[in-house]
C-alpha cells in the first residue's frame, strides 16, 4: 500500500474538519507550532501542510497573524474596467448629494457604510488617553504654549523613524505637521499651483480633494484609472504638457482601493520629475495593507524633491485628533510659510501624545490588530455582497484601506439607492460623489471599517435587496 506523506495526512485531517464544520469560514486555525507539537513533526512538515491547504483554496494566511479558513465567495464578480472620464477639466460637482450624505454624520441609529473610518472599538482609546496625560505632565507649560512652526518635534521625529518601513531617509526637519491629511493637501495645492492651473487626479477620486481644488479655483483633470493598479500611465503621458501638478492616492485609493505597482510609481515620479511637475501624494492608507509588507509610496523614488508626501493618523489611530503631516521636498519653505499664515501652529498636546504613541511598540501592535480586523471584514463583506447583490454586479476587493467599490448592473442609480437605504437608516456613498463629471452613477463605495456583526450583515443584505428592486 502506498504510504501517504505526513504533511498530506495533516492537511487531510484539517481539511476534513473544515468540511465537517468544526472550523468555520473565517476561523483561525491552530498555529504551525501547535501542529508541530500535536503531530510530532518538523516545522517544515507543518508548513508544507498549510501550503497544501492553501493550494486547495481552503485556507489563507494573514500577515503576522496565522492561517484562517477561507471565506468562499458564492459567485465570482467581474472587476470593473478602467474608468473612462472625459479628458477635459470637469466642473459639475455633486455638492448637494455630498451634503445630504454627510448631514447624517452624527445622527444616531444610522448604519454608516458611507464613511471611510475605523470603528471606535478598533482604536486604542485607553492607551491614547495615557499618552495625553503623559504629554500634559511633561510638556513645557502643560502644552499651552506655541510650538515650532514646523510642528511638534517628537511627532515629526517619530514619523521620520516610522517611515523606515518603506525605506525612507526622512528626518524630522523634512516634515511639517498639519491638522490632518486634507490640511496638508491644501498647503500643497497652495504652494504648487495658481488659480486657473490644472491638476491631474485619478478617476474616481475622493470627493474632498475635488471640492478643495474647486474652492481654490484649480481646474481638475480626471484621468483613466485601473481598479487594481491605479492611474493609467499612458493617459498621464498624453496630458503631461497640459497640467501644472498631479495628485495621487497611490496606496489603496479612496474609493477604488487600488494600489499602484512600484514600477508604475517609479515611472510616474520620473515622468513628472523630468518636466518639473510636482506630485502631491496622499498616503494616509499605506499602513493599512492586507499583503505581506507595506507598499512603498511614490516618495520612495523621489530624487529631486518634487514629491510632496502627505500622511495622517486619521485612518489608523484617531480620526478626531486631526494629526497629519507633509514631507514637501523642495517646497518645504513655502509650506512652512503657508502654515504660519493660516494656523501658526497645531494643538501641541495632541500632537505630542500621538508622537508618544507612534514612538512606542503599541503602534505596531495596534496596526497589526487593525489590519486583521479590516481584512476579516473585507472577506465577510465580499461574501455577503456576492450572495445578496444583483447578478451582474462588479466588485473590486480592496488590497488595503477602507474602501470597497461596487458597480451595479443595468440602470440602477445609486443616488436613488441611497435614498431607499436611508428610509431604513442605512447610509451608503453613491459613486457620483467621486467625480466632477456625470459618471459612476451606478457605483457605490462601502466602508469595510465597521465591526462585523450579524446585525451588520443583515443591513448589508438589505442594501443588496433594495438594489435588486431598482433593476
Amino acid at each position: 500500500m502506498h504510504k501517504i506523506f505526513k504533511y498530506l495526512e495533516i492537511a487531510n485531517a484539517i481539511s476534513q474538519k473544515i468540511k465537517d464544520g468544526v472550523f468555520l469560514p473565517g476561523d483561525k486555525l491552530p498555529s504551525i507550532r501547535t501542529v508541530v507539537k500535536e503531530y510530532g513533526v518538523s516545522m517544515n512538515t507543518a508548513t508544507q501542510s498549510f501550503m497544501e491547504l492553501e493550494r486547495r483554496n481552503l485556507v489563507e494566511s494573514r500577515p503576522q497573524s496565522g492561517f484562517y479558513v477561507k471565506v468562499q465567495i458564492r459567485r465570482q464578480f467581474d472587476e470593473p474596467g478602467i474608468s473612462n472620464p472625459s479628458l477635459k477639466p470637469g466642473f459639475a460637482d455633486a455638492a448637494d448629494l455630498i451634503d445630504e450624505v454627510y448631514a447624517s454624520l452624527n445622527q444616531p441609529g444610522i448604519t454608516r457604510f458611507s464613511l471611510g473610518v475605523p470603528d471606535p472599538s478598533f482604536l486604542p482609546v485607553a492607551k491614547l488617553n495615557k499618552c495625553l496625560l503623559e504629554a500634559s505632565r511633561k510638556m513645557p507649560d502643560s502644552g499651552t504654549s506655541y510650538e515650532d512652526i514646523q510642528g511638534n518635534k517628537k511627532l515629526r521625529n517619530n514619523i521620520a523613524r516610522w517611515s523606515f518601513t518603506w525605506g525612507s531617509q526622512l528626518v524630522a526637519d523634512d516634515l511639517v505637521s498639519t491638522s490632518g491629511a486634507m490640511n496638508a493637501i491644501a498647503y500643497c495645492l497652495l504652494a504648487t499651483m495658481e488659480k486657473g492651473d490644472t491638476l491631474a487626479v485619478e478617476s474616481p477620486v475622493y470627493f474632498g480633494i475635488l471640492q478643495l481644488a474647486q474652492s481654490l479655483g484649480i481646474r481638475v483633470l480626471e484621468l483613466p484609472t485601473h481598479p487594481g493598479t491605479g492611474i493609467e500611465l499612458g493617459a498621464l503621458k498624453k496630458v503631461i504638457g497640459k497640467i501644472n501638478a498631479c495628485l495621487l492616492v497611490s496606496n489603496f485609493n479612496n474609493p477604488l482601493g487600488s494600489c499602484m505597482p512600484e514600477s508604475h510609481k517609479m515611472a510616474v515620479v520620473n515622468m513628472l520629475g523630468e518636466q518639473g511637475i510636482p506630485l502631491i501624494e496622499n498616503d494616509l492608507y499605506g499602513d493599512i495593507y492586507f499583503g505581506n509588507a507595506r507598499p512603498k509610496p511614490c516618495k520612495a523614488f523621489d530624487q529631486g524633491g518634487t514629491v510632496l508626501w502627505c500622511g495622517s493618523v486619521s485612518k489608523t489611530l484617531a480620526p478626531g485628533y486631526r494629526v497629519g503631516w507633509v514631507a514637501p521636498g523642495k517646497y518645504l519653505r513655502k509650506i512652512t510659510r503657508l502654515k504660519l499664515h493660516h494656523t501658526v501652529t497645531n494643538t501641541g498636546i495632541i500632537h505630542e501624545a500621538v508622537g508618544n504613541f507612534i514612538g512606542s511598540d503599541n503602534y505596531e501592535k495596534h496596526l497589526r490588530n487593525l489590519r486583521k480586523e479590516l481584512y476579516y471584514n473585507n472577506l465577510q463583506i465580499s461574501k455577503t455582497v456576492s450572495a445578496s447583490f444583483p447578478q451582474g454586479s462588479q466588485l473590486v476587493p480592496p488590497q488595503g484601506g477602507y474602501a470597497m467599490w461596487i458597480a451595479l448592473p443595468g440602470k440602477i442609480n445609486t443616488a436613488d439607492l441611497y435614498h431607499a437605504c436611508m428610509r431604513e437608516n442605512i447610509s451608503i456613498a453613491p459613486g457620483r460623489m467621486f467625480s466632477l463629471q456625470d459618471q459612476f452613477n451606478n457605483c457605490l463605495r462601502l466602508n469595510i471599517g465597521m465591526k462585523w456583526t450579524p446585525e451588520l450583515e443583515q443591513k448589508l443584505i438589505r442594501v443588496g435587496h433594495l438594489a435588486q428592486t431598482l433593476l
